[in-house]
C-alpha cells in the first residue's frame, strides 16, 4: 500500500477519529504484525501536536503459544502493571486508538475454558477503565488494517500478496479514504446517519418488535429516556469523536429485563480467536434461557456465562440492508466491519450515553433504570435482507422502521 494513502488515513484517524487535542498523550494498541502502520499514526499524532505516543504492542501467536501450553493457574492471574498502565494514561486524559486485526480462527485447537478465564479476569482488573472509556470519559477509536492471516480467511482464493491487497481496499473504501478530503466526507456522513437518530428519538418508541425468515422473532423494549446515537460521540470532556471507523449503525439500549424471543444470527462472530456459527438464543425477560450454534459451542457458552450480566443485552443498533459494507458482498471475519453490514444486538454491558443523564447515575440507579452491566460487550449480527422491525408506541400504535432490510423511512 502506497504511503501516501496510508498518511492520508493516519490523518483522518487522528483529526476526526480522536479528534486530538494539544498536548494529548495518545495510547495506540496494536498488533506486531500492523507495526508499519501504527508508526504512520504516531507520526500523524505528534504532527498534530500530541504530547507522547505509548503503544501497546501485542502478539496473538504468542498469545497462542501462552494459551497452548501454560499451566491453568496463569489464566486466573493479571499483573497490577498492566492495570496501571491502562488506568494512568486514562486518568490523565489520553485519547485511545485501538487496531483491530486478528486472525479469525488462530485459536480454535485452544480449550476455550482458557480463553475465558483469561479474559474475564482482565476485564474485572481493567473494569473502571472500561467504564471510563463507555462513558466518553476519554476519547476513542477502533480503526483496521490487514494481516497476512486475515486477509487469507476474507479472500482464500486469492494469493496472499492480492489477497492483501484486495484487503486494504476494502477497508480504505470503507472509511471514505479513498475520497478526495475523508475529513469533510465524515463529516457529511455523520449528517446523513442523525436523519434517522432525529427520527428514532422524535418517536419514542417503547418496544421494537424484530422478524426474518430465520426465525428470528424477539421483542425488544427500549428504557425510559433511552437516546439513539451514531457516527460521532461527544466525551465528557464536549470534544467530538468517533468511536469505529467504518461505522453505519445507529444504536441505543434495550431494557434489561425486557427482551423477549427468539433471535438467530445471520453471520459468523468472531471471538477470541474462534468462529461461532449459525447461533441462536431464546430471550425471556431479558435473560438468555437457551441457545444453541452449529459450529462454537463452547465459546458462545463461556461469552454467554462470563458473568451475571452476560446473559442480558447491552445494545440494539440498526443498519440499512442496502448500505456500502453490505454492498460488498463480503465477509469480514472481523466485528468492526460485519456490524456495519447489519442490524445487530450486543450482549452485556451497555453504553449509559444511551440514557438521559446517563453517566450521571450510579450503579444502583443504572440497573433500576434497566441498564445492564457486564465485564464484556460483545456484537453479533442478525440483520438479513428480508428483516422487518416494527416499533410500538406506548399507545400501541405501530410504525414500521424496517422492512425488507432497510429503513421504512425515506430521508
Amino acid at each position: 500500500m502506497e504511503q501516501t494513502r496510508l498518511v492520508k488515513y493516519a490523518d483522518l484517524i487522528i483529526k476526526a477519529g480522536i479528534n486530538l487535542q494539544e498536548n494529548q498523550t495518545v495510547v495506540i494498541s496494536s498488533p506486531i504484525e500492523t507495526a508499519g502502520f501504527a508508526r504512520v499514526l504516531s507520526e500523524a499524532a505528534y504532527d498534530k501536536g500530541a504530547r507522547e505516543v505509548v503503544i501497546d504492542w501485542n502478539d496473538e501467536l504468542s498469545k497462542r503459544i501462552r494459551y497452548m501450553k501454560a499451566p491453568s493457574e496463569i489464566f486466573d492471574e493479571y499483573p497490577e502493571w498492566k492495570k496501571q498502565f491502562y488506568q494512568f494514561y486514562a486518568d490523565g486524559g489520553a485519547a485511545y486508538i485501538s487496531i483491530a486485526a486478528e486472525d479469525p480462527e488462530l485459536m480454535k485447537e485452544v480449550d476455550p475454558e482458557r480463553i475465558m478465564r483469561a479474559q474475564k479476569v482482565a476485564n474485572k482488573a481493567n473494569k473502571k477503565f472500561r467504564d471510563r472509556l463507555m462513558s466518553n470519559e476519554n476519547t476513542w477509536n477502533v480503526v483496521s488494517v490487514p494481516t497476512v492471516s486475515w486477509a487469507k480467511k476474507v479472500f482464500p482464493d486469492l494469493t496472499q500478496e492480492k489477497a492483501v491487497e484486495s484487503l486494504w481496499e476494502a477497508i480504505l473504501t470503507s472509511v471514505r479514504v479513498d475520497t478526495s478530503d475523508p475529513v469533510r466526507a465524515w463529516q457529511e456522513h455523520k449528517k446523513n446517519l442523525e436523519q434517522a437518530i432525529d427520527w428514532l428519538n422524535k418517536e419514542r418508541f417503547q418496544q421494537l418488535h424484530f422478524e426474518n425468515s430465520l426465525g428470528t422473532d424477539l421483542f425488544i423494549t427500549l428504557p425510559k429516556g433511552h437516546i439513539w446515537t451514531g457516527g460521532a460521540e461527544v466525551s465528557q470532556q464536549g470534544v467530538d469523536f468517533i468511536a469505529n471507523m467504518p461505522t453505519e449503525e445507529v444504536f441505543t439500549l434495550p431494557h434489561k429485563r425486557g427482551v423477549n424471543g427468539k433471535v438467530v444470527s445471520s453471520m459468523p462472530l468472531q471471538y477470541n480467536g474462534n468462529l461461532i456459527e449459525n447461533f441462536s438464543m431464546i430471550f425471556e425477560e431479558g435473560k438468555i434461557v437457551d441457545f444453541s450454534a452449529e459450529k462454537g459451542y463452547e465459546s458462545l457458552k463461556g461469552l454467554i456465562q462470563t458473568d451475571a450480566g452476560s446473559a442480558y443485552l447491552g445494545e440494539v443498533a440498526l443498519v440499512p440492508h442496502d448500505s456500502p459494507i453490505s454492498n460488498t458482498g463480503i465477509l469480514f471475519y472481523n466485528t468492526l466491519f460485519d456490524e456495519n453490514a447489519s442490524c445487530h444486538l450486543a450482549l452485556g454491558k451497555a453504553y449509559p450515553v444511551c440514557l438521559e443523564n446517563g453517566t450521571a447515575l450510579g450503579e444502583t440507579e443504572l440497573d433500576k433504570a434497566g441498564v445492564n452491566d457486564s465485564l464484556i460487550h460483545e456484537d453479533f449480527m442478525i440483520g438479513t435482507g428480508d428483516l422487518t422491525i416494527t416499533g410500538i408506541k406506548e399507545n400501541g400504535h405501530q410504525v414500521p422502521v424496517f422492512t425488507k432490510g432497510n429503513y421504512a423511512m425515506k430521508w
